[in-house]
């Protein structure tokens, strides 16, 4: 496998490893944040590197990706990057076109409507050479870093990719792609199960080109109840944890942290805790306290204040940061938003938030 030549790669030595040690469970001397959707449209640069060319066509390049990744660093001191990349790109990968419609979001003009629309799909196996762009950049920004802070690759999760590829976009319901949990559950496992074999190779090749940490955005948990989660959502987030983990064991690259966000996933807290993940992300809708109680001393948990505190003056996110740093404790724990941040927001209220971080973080250790 192609991965076997990159393991070579000379990184820069880590020089802030915060974020990691806290995600295996390490302690350490303040607590890490980072924010999903760092790099995004509510920072000026962003929208200025973006304006040049189409969405899809800004992630098969890896000088653009890597230039996005590295932005929201140049401006405050996150504990960790994140590859600029999209979900979508494996049903891409799978032979689907996605096109990003502004306003309306991503558009897929032909989704998944019958069965035998599953034959349309490219074999899973060959996935992970169509995704070589994203590898290219993961390599690229990890030199880029120069060891400043380590970098996360991710993927979306079996059942959010296949709501995507079945609604044909955004929807509020996920009535299509329930109808086929429903009416159709052989071809529902069968999807699934394609995206699994197509998601294992694409996460093993991201580790081999310089990711330090995966995360698996379930971000559609919450339109499935505990019955359908547990027989359509949480089967594959297990084996993409532990055929992951193996695989990379298997090619002799060292392991590394994994991270589960299922958003509104609150009611299969205790599963996802024990589904084969280092961290497990909660939205803000989690109360701090009752997760850790929930989830056991094991994991390692990530979140979770709500983005739109962010819209709040700069005093009261400090206030509303101290608050949720008290409610997680200080040790296994890295903060986040409970979802990602959102176009219009203050890139000086991101600072802020940052800060508020660090500084109650260090004085909660120093108590």
């Amino acid at each position: 496998m192609e991965a076997n030549g990159r393991r070579l790669q000379n990184f820069p030595e880590l020089k802030n490893d915060t974020f990691l040690k806290a995600a295996w469970g390490e302690e350490t001397d303040y607590t890490p944040v980072w924010c999903m959707r760092q790099a995004g449209r509510y920072l000026p640069e962003f929208r200025e590197t973006r304006s040049t060319q189409d969405f899809f066509s800004t992630c098969r390049s890896p000088e653009a990706c890597c230039e996005l990744t590295l932005q929201p660093l140049r401006r405050f001191p996150l504990d960790a990057a994140i590859i600029f990349s999209d979900i979508l790109v494996v049903p891409q990968a799978l032979g689907m076109e996605v096109t990003m419609v502004p306003g309306k979001g991503p558009t897929f003009p032909e989704p998944l409507r019958e069965e035998r629309d599953l034959e349309r799909l490219r074999d899973p196996a060959t996935v992970a050479s169509e995704l070589d762009y994203v590898f290219q950049a993961i390599t690229l920004t990890r030199h880029q870093l120069a060891g400043r802070v380590p970098l996360i690759g991710f993927a979306g999760a079996p059942w959010t990719l296949m709501t995507y590829m079945i609604e044909g976009g955004s929807s509020s319901t996920m009535a299509q792609a329930k109808r086929w949990l429903y009416q159709r559950p052989q071809a529902s496992h069968k999807l699934l199960g394609i995206l699994t074999d197509a998601l294992v190779p694409y996460l093993i090749g991201q580790v081999a080109a310089g990711a330090q940490a995966l995360q698996l955005f379930e971000s559609h948990a919450g339109h499935l109840g505990p019955e359908l989660f547990g027989k359509f959502a949480l089967p594959y987030i297990r084996d993409v944890a532990k055929r992951v983990k193996a695989g990379l064991q298997k090619e002799g690259l060292a392991p590394v942290p994994m991270i589960i966000f299922a958003k509104d996933g609150h009611f299969a807290l205790e599963e996802l805790a024990q589904a084969g993940y280092e961290v497990v992300g909660l939205d803000w809708t989690v109360a701090p306290k009752k997760a850790r109680e929930r989830v056991g001393k094991t994991v390692t948990l990530q979140g979770n204040l709500d983005p739109c505190a962010l819209y709040a003056s700069e005093e009261e996110i400090g206030r509303l940061v101290q608050h949720m740093l008290d409610e997680f404790g200080p040790q296994r724990y890295i903060a986040n938003l409970g979802h990602g941040l959102y176009p219009d927001m203050d890139p000086e209220h991101v600072g802020a938030f940052v800060d508020a971080v660090h500084k109650h973080s260090r004085l909660l250790r120093q108590n």
